[in-house]
């Protein structure tokens, strides 16, 4: 049987995944270890990672390989998203990592980022799921994929994370005001009318939300309803509803709130704002949650695996 394996070094977690295939079974996995991270609070002002934050990630890089029972399976991908991808100090980071855990990370484009969702996604969906529009909220990039095949036929990667907008536009631990909130509006519209050709919903096709992002606030609605997919989709109204209780709410209680994690909750608002903005610009009233993003989408390619009309498996867990 075929394995592959990737480390995913993000803002919140180090995440080791090893997974394998077998007949009937697309990725069944075999070994995962999370190490969790906060590395937003050891950033300064021009995102740079302090010394603390830099031993943080070789702390979790180092627990997360070691604890792996099999480390002479396949070889691991190691790759770090955003936080330290745009960060300026990435040379020193990632050679800093390599020096004391003899594991290099690498760094992946917004665009490639963008392109191993949607690689991912059409999978997750299968092959009849038609036209597919793809949106992943990170912390600091927004990634937008959209196709009718395999591979997208248009990607974008835009600097209007969860994370970034929080650092920038709310700051502190305070409820925005009315007229703050107006403003972040304003700037996401005008940013994503911006954008050439941004993808939007067509008629027929699916939309397919892909990350921690879309998946709380699926479940931060989900809490306030009883519909049977609940938790699955997010509407647009449950959404605007969800950025009226975000708002009205200081960051340290965010976290209280169902679906939200403590991690999460201070960019939980601005993930919020995106989201919304981003499917009004996209005309969709409704997405679906995708549970597979980047990390599967590098896991299906490594194990090299071609898309097939009879694929109908899921990644459990």
């Amino acid at each position: 049987m075929r394995q592959a394996g990737v480390l995913d070094v993000g803002c919140h977690s180090a995440l080791l995944t090893v997974v394998r295939q077998r007949p009937g079974v697309l990725l069944e996995p075999v070994f995962s270890r999370k190490v969790r991270l906060r590395l937003h609070e050891t950033l300064d002002h021009k995102g740079r990672l302090d010394r603390a934050g830099v031993e943080s990630v070789e702390r979790a890089v180092a627990e997360t390989v070691a604890a792996n029972p099999r480390p002479r399976g396949p070889e691991v991908f190691a790759f770090a998203t955003s936080v330290i991808r745009d960060a300026p100090n990435r040379d020193a980071i990632i050679a800093s990592v390599a020096r004391t855990t003899g594991t290099r990370l690498r760094v992946l484009s917004g665009e490639e980022e963008a392109r191993l969702a949607y690689v991912a996604a059409r999978r997750w969906a299968g092959p009849e799921a038609g036209p597919l529009l793809v949106l992943d909220i990170g912390g600091g990039t927004l990634e937008i994929a959209s196709g009718t095949g395999d591979q997208p036929h248009t990607v974008y990667s835009l600097p209007l994370g969860a994370r970034r907008i929080t650092r920038d536009w709310l700051p502190g631990n305070t409820a925005p005001s009315p007229r703050r909130l107006a403003e972040i509006q304003k700037y996401l519209r005008q940013f994503l009318e911006a954008v050439p050709d941004l993808p939007r919903a067509e008629p027929g096709g699916r939309v397919l939300a892909c990350s921690k992002t879309f998946e709380q606030l699926a479940r931060l609605a989900a809490a306030r309803s009883k519909a049977p997919r609940a938790g699955r989709q997010l509407a647009l109204p449950q959404l605007r509803a969800s950025v009226g209780l975000l708002a009205g709410a200081k960051p340290s209680r965010r976290g209280k709130l169902p679906g939200i994690s403590r991690h999460r909750a201070e960019q939980s608002l601005a993930g919020a704002l995106i989201a919304q903005t981003l499917m009004e610009a996209c005309g969709t009233k409704r997405v679906e949650i995708c549970p597979w993003s980047t990390r599967e989408g590098l896991l299906l390619e490594h194990l090299g695996m071609p898309h097939t009309t009879a694929d109908r498996s899921r990644l459990a867990g």
